[in-house]
């Protein structure tokens, strides 16, 4: 199977795609809730990125769930957001039971973004089974080690997941080899085997539906491989599922515009050494730049 398989997202595919328009006289509510369930004692930076990345999306309220001993640095470094505690295990995961405290969300937030800087990926994964079953109603993004929760089997709820072709021969079991010498193929089985929506990322990045369906990315910048990078791209993709974005239309979006993102740093600061931290202000003038152009 050849790259040219999939369609080439570009900024005329995501113009047939537009994003949900609340109307001027929407509240915060219309434009979405989205949840960021991130970060460890040694990662809690990850959650910051990935929850600002949420609300300059688009997303108009913003809850962080992080394990109790960071969450009130998140809650004075985001005055915007509502930040949860979350009991954890011994190495620093979030604990199963931590679900209870996020039980009165469950039916009131539109996306979830779950696994950036997270620990103790056994223990964890307990705890992502649990976060599940609790927000079938909502769309979740399964990052980092969360993804783990594919070993339950097919999802049953619209899932996107963002690995790369190291996390996917973790949670596949092909060698890493096999996935760069044909990440589409890879891309696609796993849309199918898990019944999710599969952003697999690279130089070249390539999205897949269940039903076959994949696009092709290929207009990235090399300063976009950098440290909190990923935990970005997750927070855009669920600010737009928080907007009501379908699955794949999410991701699409989410791609293009991280992308888009490095190539404005890039033009501004140099191709490399921007910070992952930086990419989250572009996202809004990209935004409306794109549909401008429709």
């Amino acid at each position: 199977m050849t790259d040219s398989t999939a369609r080439p997202l570009t900024p005329a595919a995501l113009r047939r795609w537009p994003l949900p328009d609340p109307g001027a006289q929407a509240d915060k509510e219309a434009r979405g809730h989205v949840l960021v369930v991130a970060g460890s004692h040694e990662i809690p930076g990850a959650a910051l990125l990935a929850a600002i990345a949420s609300l300059r999306a688009g997303a108009g309220k913003l809850t962080i769930a992080a394990p109790a001993r960071v969450a009130l640095g998140l809650a004075l470094a985001i005055p915007e957001s509502r930040v949860i505690g979350l009991s954890e295990t011994r190495g620093g995961g979030i604990s199963a039971a931590g679900c209870r405290a996020l039980a009165p969300l469950a039916g009131r937030v539109s996306a979830v973004v779950v696994g950036p800087g997270m620990l103790d990926e056994s223990r964890s994964e307990r705890f992502v089974r649990a976060l599940l079953a609790m927000f079938r109603e909502s769309t979740v993004v399964l990052d980092a080690l969360a993804m783990s929760a594919v070993r339950f089997g097919p999802f049953t709820q619209p899932v996107i997941l963002t690995p790369h072709a190291g996390e996917m021969a973790h949670l596949s079991g092909l060698p890493k080899e096999v996935i760069s010498d044909d990440p589409l193929s890879a891309a696609r089985e796993a849309a199918t085997r898990w019944n999710a929506c599969v952003v697999l990322k690279g130089a070249v990045t390539f999205i897949a539906q269940p039903n076959g369906e994949a696009w092709r990315f290929d207009g990235g910048t090399p300063g976009l491989a950098t440290s909190g990078s990923g935990d970005t791209l997750a927070g855009i993709v669920g600010g737009l599922a928080a907007r009501g974005m379908a699955p794949l239309h999410a991701s699409a979006w989410g791609v293009l515009l991280h992308a888009r993102a490095g190539h404005a740093l890039a033009r501004r600061d140099g191709p490399m050494g921007y910070l992952a931290r930086q990419l989250s202000a572009e996202v809004p003038a990209l935004i409306h730049a794109i549909g401008r152009a429709a």
